[in-house]
């Protein structure tokens, strides 16, 4: 089968590999989207981790269920799925606690074991979810979505009516859809491009340009702030923009070793809450494919490029296409 790999020195080839059979208790998918994340890029640049090398990345990915292993039910030939790629040790109390995405042995598909970006990819049975009839690259937003929805998880019921988001690359985007399936109205998107935030506008979104005086403006007034840019000098300005009581999450990924200011007595004062979340669980995969059937064709939207083996191999050497959101393998 043909897959892209990972290896050693940023390299990355298209090679030829034995397809696999699933063991007991797995099922082999044919992988018809799987999306380019961010992730995998820190992954060819050896900065994520025990990833090992060679490796098949892509940890987003949907497609067709065409042979099952040993002793495995509840999976039949032919299911349209898409693939929870956490997987966590079963025993620590994270795992035991239903929070896989915080365990101390988190592996995933494509990050420490073979993943998407292949014809073929063997997974757990457990590990698979049914999309019904969704656009196989539409059912491949559903890790990305779900991601967002552990991010939004720490608010509970906590009224939101309007949010300000700093960052509106795919991901950002996705959040911010995901706000405004779940009834938030004005929400602001923050970013230095021009045509991202024209983009963020024909989505409904209100776009302001990053260090303009309406930015400015909305000092203390939002509910809810967002950062999903992982810059330092980004997050450490989050709660200039939230109202007393309101809350900041830190979505993007920041430098390990990057650190911020802020004030305790602030925080004391102003009741303000802060949240950071990692990765996600399978509630929210569950979660994301139920919005992602709400509106389809909207979320559709955030694909920008389809590729083949040779485009996401050129993608991963050279970067995305210019204004490009989402990338996709499509087969």
């Amino acid at each position: 089968m043909k897959a892209i790999v990972f290896r050693q020195d940023s390299a990355v080839q298209i090679e030829t590999l034995r397809e696999p059979a699933p063991g007991p208790g797995e099922v082999l998918v044919r992988v018809r989207a799987s999306g380019i994340c961010h992730t995998d890029v820190e992954i060819l640049r050896g900065n994520y981790g025990s990833s090992a090398f060679p490796l098949v990345p892509g940890h987003e990915f949907a497609g067709e269920v065409t042979a099952l292993g040993e002793g495995v039910t509840g999976v039949h030939l032919g299911d349209r799925v898409a693939v929870d790629p956490n997987l966590g040790c079963g025993a620590c109390p994270a795992c035991l606690q239903g929070k896989v995405n915080l365990c101390g042995k988190l592996g995933a598909y494509g990050v420490t074991r073979h993943g998407g970006f292949a014809e073929a990819c063997v997974v757990a049975a457990n590990a698979v979810l049914p999309i019904g009839t969704l656009d196989w690259h539409v059912a491949a937003l559903a890790e990305p979505l779900g991601c967002v929805l552990n991010g939004l998880s720490p608010l509970g019921g906590r009224k939101v009516d309007n949010a300000l988001l700093f960052g509106c690359g795919p991901i950002g985007i996705l959040m911010a859809l995901a706000l405004k399936w779940r009834g938030v109205r004005d929400i602001a998107v923050v970013d230095l491009s021009d045509d991202r935030l024209a983009l963020a506008e024909s989505f409904g979104f209100i776009p302001l340009a990053a260090g303009s005086a309406a930015v400015t403006a909305r000092h203390r007034h939002q509910d809810l702030a967002i950062d999903a840019t992982g810059v330092p000098a980004v997050a450490e300005q989050l709660t200039d923009h939230v109202c007393d009581g309101g809350a900041a999450l830190f979505f993007g990924v920041c430098p390990q070793s990057a650190r911020i200011q802020l004030s305790p007595f602030e925080l004391f004062r102003r009741q303000l809450s802060l949240f950071g979340t990692h990765s996600l669980n399978r509630a929210n995969m569950t979660g994301a494919l139920e919005l992602l059937q709400v509106a389809p064709d909207e979320a559709a939207r955030v694909v920008s490029h389809k590729l083949d083996f040779e485009g996401i191999a050129d993608t991963f050497r050279s970067g995305p296409p210019m204004g490009s959101l989402k990338v996709q393998l499509s087969r």
